[in-house]
């Protein structure tokens, strides 16, 4: 009985034992726990991955077609552009993208409506992920992180109404030559004063004279500064109108300055008034922006008898929009001192730059070739960085205006996935 008595008595306490359910739970547990954590990683990782190919995909897509849009690129060139340009925003990310490049696909199409283009971009990407060691066991190594991206560029339905005002320097120092050889016209005759000498004595009395007499030569023919503004202002010109060519969303005037204001072009619908005033300039005086910068303000900003602005009306009358407004302002130098010897000139034309954002006047700037006070000037009156162009060279100012004429005209790049 007793031996009966003590079995019951050791199952009993081996039932009720505590002391080593933690340790057994632990031990069934912990590898569910740590395979959950290391899934968990392995979902976080992927997550990431995919943001990040997402990223670089509508990076390439609006990077390509912004290069079709300026140019850069082709529709038969687009490809390699945007596979280049996809590796190289996840280079950061793997070590070898080869096999990404070689999984990209990009479909570039061009479409012509009158004269204005624009462009579609897509861009789909792909690339196998490694997974943890765990996911391997279960049978899962790898799997595959995939972004698709598709843009649209060209100029917009939305918001095409524009009036812009350029003001623009004509000082003597515009005359000056740039380093850039006229193309059509490589060399140029000029004249010049000739010294020589002659015998103007007799034999008795010998005698050396001297004469002068005009001779020609020739010299290389650089582009003049203001030679190279024309082309440039052309450029912008060109924008506007691919952007509308039936002259019904945009408006340019123009005004030029030395150290007096010239009268201006007013605003008017299409680009040829204001064009033809700026073929028409001719480069003299010294400089004095004020006069200038503030006609293009108030030509922007007039009001008509019953008070209502101007350009706004004129606009909306033809094309219901209310038009985005912009001043262009260029120098090739800085202002001269007034004639009390200060730097009022410098002061009115700030006045008159503050005055215009405070209307959000869109103010783009161009230093062309000019000393560190002009830059000064403009880059204080420019919207932001970004509407500030420095050009040390004629090309520079071409495509200062050309890129200047391409914003005026909203050409826009939007993704539409």
């Amino acid at each position: 009985m007793s031996t009966l008595h003590s079995l019951r008595s050791s199952v009993s306490r081996l039932l009720n034992e505590r002391d080593g359910n933690f340790a057994m739970v632990s031990a069934i547990l912990l590898p569910v726990m740590l395979g959950a954590g290391a899934l968990a990683i392995d979902i976080t990782n992927t997550a990431m991955a995919k943001h990040q190919l997402q990223e670089a995909s509508d990076s390439a897509a609006l990077a390509t077609a912004s290069a079709l849009a300026d140019g850069k690129v082709t529709t038969s060139t687009a490809a390699d552009f945007a596979k280049d340009f996809i590796a190289g925003q996840m280079a950061n990310v793997l070590s070898d993208t080869t096999g990404l490049k070689g999984s990209t696909t990009v479909n570039a199409t061009k479409t012509t409506t009158g004269t204005a283009t624009s462009y579609s971009v897509s861009v789909s990407s792909s690339y196998s992920m490694q997974l943890s060691g765990l996911a391997q066991v279960i049978g899962f190594k790898t799997t595959t992180i995939g972004a698709a991206s598709q843009t649209a560029s060209g100029y917009s339905e939305t918001q095409g109404s524009v009036s812009m005002f350029l003001a623009l320097d004509k000082s003597g120092s515009m005359d000056y030559a740039t380093t850039t050889v006229n193309a059509e016209q490589p060399t140029k005759t000029y004249t010049y004063t000739e010294t020589y000498t002659y015998d103007c004595g007799t034999k008795k009395k010998p005698k050396t004279c001297t004469g002068t007499r005009q001779a020609t030569g020739t010299e290389t023919n650089y582009y003049t500064k203001i030679e190279a503004l024309k082309l440039a202002v052309g450029n912008l010109m060109t924008q506007l109108d691919t952007a509308d060519p039936t002259h019904i969303y945009a408006r340019t005037g123009a005004v030029s300055y030395d150290i007096d204001t010239d009268p201006e072009s007013k605003l008017a619908w299409g680009t040829t008034a204001a064009k033809s005033y700026v073929d028409a300039l001719d480069a003299d005086g010294g400089t004095n922006s004020s006069g200038a910068v503030n006609i293009a303000f108030t030509s922007l900003t007039a009001k008509n008898a019953a008070g209502n602005d101007i350009e706004d009306a004129t606009h909306m009358a033809k094309t219901t929009q209310l038009p985005k407004k912009y001043i262009v302002f260029m120098t090739d130098g800085d202002n001269n001192d007034d004639r009390w010897g200060g730097r009022s000139y410098d002061t009115d034309t700030k006045k008159t730059c503050d005055a215009a954002k405070a209307k959000s006047i869109e103010i783009y700037t161009v230093a062309f070739m000019a000393p560190t006070t002009g830059q000064a000037l403009l880059k204080y009156c420019a919207t932001d960085s970004s509407h500030y162009f420095q050009a040390e060279s004629m090309a520079d100012l071409v495509a200062a205006f050309k890129k200047i004429g391409a914003k005026a005209a909203n050409q826009t790049t939007r993704l539409t996935n």
